[in-house]
């Protein structure tokens, strides 16, 4: 064996493989770190363009305010665009547009596309069975109606998903040119409402014409009409009916429960991602609350200052006109269930949820106007 000592240097193979190895990790670092480093492009949030049937005032504020829950709720995932009346189409055009996608969405109430099923009505202005709109709200969404409201876009053939909120307390008989004592007064008056509501009127003898809210005060002033309502002391006192009638009833059973419909066109609906649906329901359901604790006091409000600052008459409808309401809605409901088996087999629903939670309400809740009585006279 020789006594040569091995040498210090690598061979050049070993040195060439560490080079390798240390500029493949370097390399393999750099492109890591280019990853994380590379910035973060945000997906665009998808805009929905929802139409409201109000030009202004408190229902505007009502749908600005579903609107603006659902903008902070969802953040940069989901934004609502609202437009106001007649921005894109009229308001009769509206469900319409929303089923062909010319809207993505729309604000009003069911009774605006009465004239496409009478049923509609029931979702909206329905008949009276001793319940409230709190009690209507109820039955939609655990009584059975929301269920029925899609079989009646299905046999309607309409893309439509809609939610239902905002409970609104019964609507006002509203304006006239002299007190109304008696039910016979009524007969041969011309008078506007809409839905379901013009035929129990008609019912009662009256001569009904449907205008749109903007509509009603100039018809009135020019003598087109007799009376009419809309739907409470605030929106009333906007449409400055205290300028063509000194005379306003409130208590009435021809629109004593309605609420807003939010609806959406059904494909632009099913494309967004579960939490975004999420968020237009439940944006919805907190709009029950916002609805009627802000609504109530403004109606109030301005119904003190219809009469201490304009001088309006205020009267409570006389019993002997609610009642004559009620066997109006009698021959209404039963004609048209005669004609239209899913609109019986709708207000057969109402009925069984109505009877039972109202037997209990009814049972229970304390007469508020003793209570009312006994501390402000």
């Amino acid at each position: 064996m020789s006594d040569k000592k091995r040498p210090l240097t690598t061979p050049k193979k070993d040195v060439s493989r560490r080079k390798f190895l240390r500029n493949a990790t370097v390399a393999g670092a750099g492109a890591a770190a280019t990853a994380v480093a590379a910035p973060h492009v945000a997906k665009a949030a998808t805009v929905l363009k929802v139409q409201a049937a109000w030009g202004g005032g408190i229902f505007l504020e009502n749908a600005k305010s579903y609107v603006d829950r659902v903008n902070k709720m969802a953040g940069s995932g989901l934004k609502i665009d609202l437009l106001s009346v007649n921005s894109v189409v009229k308001t009769s055009q509206m469900q319409d547009a929303v089923h062909r996608g010319v809207l993505d969405g729309a604000h009003y109430v069911p009774a605006y596309w009465y004239s496409k099923s009478p049923a509609a009505s029931l979702f909206g202005t329905g008949p009276c069975f001793g319940w409230s709109a709190q009690e209507m709200l109820g039955w939609i969404h655990y009584g059975g109606g929301k269920d029925l409201f899609n079989e009646l876009m299905g046999t309607l053939g309409l893309n439509l998903v809609s939610f239902f909120n905002s409970p609104m307390p019964a609507q006002p008989l509203g304006w006239f040119k002299e007190e109304i004592k008696d039910s016979s007064q009524m007969t041969g008056l011309k008078y506007r409402t809409v839905g379901l509501a013009a035929d129990v009127l008609n019912e009662m003898g009256m001569s009904v014409v449907q205008l749109p809210g903007g509509e009603i005060q100039p018809a009135m002033k020019s003598g087109l009409i007799d009376a009419a309502e809309f739907n409470n002391p605030t929106s009333d006192s906007d449409f400055g009916m205290q300028d063509v009638s000194k005379h306003y009833h409130l208590a009435s059973f021809h629109q004593s429960q309605e609420c807003f419909e939010v609806t959406f066109n059904k494909k632009k609906f099913d494309s967004l991602a579960p939490e975004l649906q999420s968020i237009l329901e439940y944006a919805s359901e907190a709009e029950n609350s916002n609805f009627y604790w802000n609504n109530t006091l403004s109606y109030a409000d301005d119904l003190i200052k219809l009469k201490e600052e304009h001088g309006v008459n205020v009267y409570r409808t006389p019993d002997s006109v609610m009642s004559d309401q009620l066997k109006a809605w009698d021959v209404v409901v039963d004609r048209i269930s005669a004609e239209d088996p899913f609109f019986a087999k709708v207000v057969a629903s109402q009925k069984v949820y109505a009877k039972k939670v109202m037997n209990y309400l009814l049972l229970n809740q304390p007469d508020y106007g003793i209570a009312y009585k006994h501390h402000f006279g």
